[in-house]
Formats: structure tokens, C-alpha cells, sequence
């Protein structure tokens, strides 16, 4: 017989382990030599256990950092090196096939439909073009829509796994004491409690196998609510992708975003009431010219925020969601419509009295200086967190985080939240596409 063909995974602690659990375990033509980690802190210097890597790694697999690759290509010899995490530009993924071409490796992308579990309840699946387009605001008002058709829904959410993988191999949250239970960071605190606010079961983990059989036992829907720009784990009945007219032509520059908006059965073009017209208009045309079965709907992203009055005239400390301002390369979002829309005296910077991790954030993404990104991917980051807070000079703090951030946080300074949600600029249209696609 002929050797196993030596994989190395390229990943970010998720669309990695997916691949590996779907494709590469149990499957004696492959051996999986090492994982790489980047853009979350401290997932790399961590080994995928054995006990979710299956019987031909008693001793689990090693992961290193992506600053190492190519020491790890020069020890660990691989056959064939395997693109696994996403939310990067076209040219960033060619460099690093390049760069592993160059030292005699293989490059593979591993096709969509290779990697989606099936799942016996349908599925419906929301992604989106880049981090922070609206993933999770249009998840929510899609399970809303489920649940006045009379349907009983589970979220599935993009893995998320910091802790300790053998642990987090299945995560069910049904209310805010399971938050505790498992330990969660801030980032997962923001995609897990909204839907708990909402009344929704929401799962997550490391093994999609695992956490869709379990879900499937208490859900007559499955809601794929997806990470970053991903493609979903799950083969779908209906596959929403998210467009963002801030950033208009990024659905045709980002992977495995174009993916999604090549794919989708639907494509919703998200905060058109903060956008210019020609930008939406330009989505429309690469939706027709790419995607042309895909149904195109045009939706807000309106912001409330909950005690206006306290940032009227006010130096405002603005909380923006973490990932949309670090690889989803926002400058801004939420916190600063609703500090504008209020009539904040001043957007106060933080960047000069940034602690430790903070201001490395602010270092290796210097488009979110202005703002602080919500970064809290562990105890240690969330006491940088606060005292980042604590040492700048304003009279309010806003957070437009998805969550109460004041339930993880404790400061020195008043904090107002603001909150947004979905809202067709037709009312209807996503209603009419689930129903068809339940029908079918």
C-alpha cells in the first residue's frame, strides 16, 4: 500500500477542525502532521486531543502558530498544505499557496459541498460576504419568522473553541447560567446570548456531527448561524448570504466570501439606510452578473439606542463588536451611527490609553484606532479591556456590542447600550422565500 498522504491543515480553530473531523479523520489515505492558528489570540501552542481526533492519533495533533509556517513545512514535511479559515482577501490566500508551491507543497481548498453534514431536519443557513455584515441580526429575524409559522427552531453556531476542545466538543446554551457553565469569552457571549434573549436553544462546538444530532432531537428547524464570511457546515434547504454596501465590492475581493454570494438561494443587502445608493446598486449588478437565480432583497440595519439622553452633547468611549473591526476591517459600526443619530458632543479616542492586548489590537488592525474593538478572548484580555476603558478621559461609555457587556464588564464609567436589528426595506420577502423553501 502507499503511504498516507501528509496533510497540514491552515486554520483558525474552526472551519480547520470541521475539515478535519469531515474529511481527513478516520481515513487512513491522509495523515493530518500539524494544524496552523492566526487571527484569534492564543489558540496556537494548543494540540487537537485525541479524543476528537480519532484513533489513528493517540497523540493528538499539534498547533502552530502561522508566523511558523514554514519551519513547521521544513519539520513536518507535508504532502499537500489545505486552506482551512476565513474572512481574507483573494491575494492573502494566494500568497500562502505561493509560498508553500515554492518549498514543494501542494495547495488545496477543499470544494463546499465535500464538508456539509446532512442533516435530517432542513436547514437554513445564514452567511454573508465579510465579518460584521449582519449575520446574526438576520438570523434573529428569520427564527422570528419560524416561530409565527408555528415552527420550533435551534440555532447552530459557527465554532467558536478557546477553551479546552475536548470540553467544548458539544455546547448547548438555553439561558445565561450555561454562558457561565462554559466559560465564554466575550466574542462568544455576543453570538450565544441574543438568542437566548429571543427564547432560542443555540448550539455550538468543535464536532458538527455531534452537536447536529443533538440538535435535531428538540428542533423541527435547524438555523445555521454562520462565522466571519464561512461557507455553512450543513447542507441547506436555503442559503441566505448577507451583503454589506459599506463595502461594496468586497463580495467579489474576499474568501470564502464570493463563495457564499456565488452559492446563495438569497442575498440580502444589509444597512442600505446607511449606504449610498450607488453602492448598493453596484452589489445588484455583480448579484445579476454572478448570481443571477439568486432572489436580491434590500434591508436596514436601524439602531436604537436605549437611554439617548445620556449621550446627548456627551464625550462618547465607543464599544464596537470585536471581529468586525480586527479581520472584518471595519473602522466603524453600530456604536458610532448611534452616537451620531444621538448627538454626541465627541467620539472620544482610545488608542492613547490602551493596555497590553489592546494596543496590540490597535497595532495589528489600525483601522479600528478611533474605536475600542469589544476584545475579550479571556480573562486576561477583559481585565485589559477594562482598564482601557477605565484610563480614557469621557463622560459615557456606548456599546453597541451584541450583548449586555456590562454582565463581563466592571468600570468606572456610566455605560448605555445600543442595540440593532433587521428590517426589510420590503416587508415579506425573506418571510416568502423560507415558506417556499420549507415547501420544498
Amino acid at each position: 500500500m502507499s503511504e498516507p498522504r501528509r496533510v497540514l491543515i491552515l486554520g483558525a480553530a474552526g472551519r480547520d477542525f470541521h475539515n478535519f473531523n469531515t474529511v481527513y479523520r478516520d481515513n487512513p489515505a491522509y495523515k493530518v502532521v500539524a494544524f496552523t492558528a492566526t487571527q484569534i489570540p492564543d489558540i496556537a501552542g494548543r494540540a487537537y486531543p485525541a479524543v476528537l481526533a480519532g484513533k489513528l492519533y493517540p497523540a493528538g495533533i499539534p498547533i502552530f502558530d502561522e508566523t511558523e509556517l514554514v519551519e513547521v513545512i521544513k519539520t513536518h514535511k507535508p504532502d499537500v498544505a489545505v486552506f482551512s479559515y476565513s474572512d481574507v482577501t483573494h491575494a492573502t490566500v494566494m500568497h500562502l499557496a505561493s509560498l508553500c508551491i515554492a518549498m514543494g507543497v501542494d495547495f488545496e481548498l477543499l470544494g463546499a459541498d465535500k464538508t456539509m453534514v446532512k442533516s435530517t431536519k432542513p436547514v437554513i443557513a445564514i452567511t454573508a460576504v465579510r465579518t460584521g455584515a449582519g449575520k446574526s441580526q438576520t438570523t434573529r429575524y428569520i427564527s422570528h419568522i419560524l416561530k409565527a409559522m408555528g415552527k420550533k427552531v435551534v440555532a447552530i453556531r459557527h465554532p467558536m473553541p478557546y477553551g479546552d476542545l475536548a470540553i467544548q466538543a458539544c455546547q448547548r446554551f438555553a439561558e445565561y447560567a450555561d454562558l457561565d457553565k462554559h466559560k465564554c469569552t466575550i466574542e462568544e457571549r455576543e453570538e450565544y446570548e441574543p438568542h437566548i434573549d429571543n427564547g432560542f436553544i443555540i448550539y455550538s462546538g468543535v464536532d458538527y456531527e455531534q452537536i447536529v444530532r443533538n440538535a435535531e432531537k428538540e428542533a423541527d428547524v435547524i438555523l445555521w448561524d454562520g462565522g466571519n464570511n464561512d461557507l455553512p457546515f450543513y447542507a441547506c434547504a436555503l442559503h441566505i448570504c448577507i451583503a454589506d454596501p459599506l463595502r461594496s465590492g468586497h463580495e467579489m475581493m474576499y474568501h470564502p466570501g464570493e463563495a457564499n454570494f456565488r452559492r446563495a438561494d438569497v442575498i440580502v443587502i444589509n444597512k442600505c439606510d446607511s449606504a449610498k445608493e450607488a453602492d448598493i446598486v453596484a452589489i445588484e449588478e455583480n448579484a445579476k452578473k454572478f448570481n443571477p437565480k439568486a432572489v436580491v432583497i434590500r434591508a436596514n440595519s436601524p439602531v436604537t439606542c436605549e437611554k439617548p439622553e445620556m449621550v446627548k452633547g456627551k464625550n462618547v468611549l465607543i464599544i464596537e463588536d470585536g471581529p468586525t473591526l480586527t479581520h472584518g476591517s471595519m473602522s466603524m459600526g453600530a456604536g458610532v451611527v448611534a452616537a451620531k443619530n444621538c448627538g454626541a458632543a465627541q467620539i472620544v479616542d482610545p488608542t492613547p490609553y490602551a493596555v497590553a492586548s489592546i494596543a496590540a489590537t490597535y497595532k495589528k488592525y489600525p483601522n479600528a484606532q478611533g474605536i475600542l474593538p469589544a476584545m475579550g478572548y479571556g480573562d486576561a484580555q477583559v481585565k485589559d479591556l477594562e482598564m482601557t476603558i477605565d484610563a480614557t478621559p469621557c463622560d459615557v461609555v456606548l456599546s453597541a456590542t451584541p450583548i449586555d457587556i456590562t454582565r463581563v464588564l466592571k468600570v468606572n464609567k456610566p455605560m448605555v447600550r445600543a442595540t440593532y436589528e433587521l428590517a426589510e426595506v420590503k416587508v415579506g420577502q425573506l418571510a416568502e422565500a423560507v415558506k417556499k423553501a420549507l415547501q420544498a
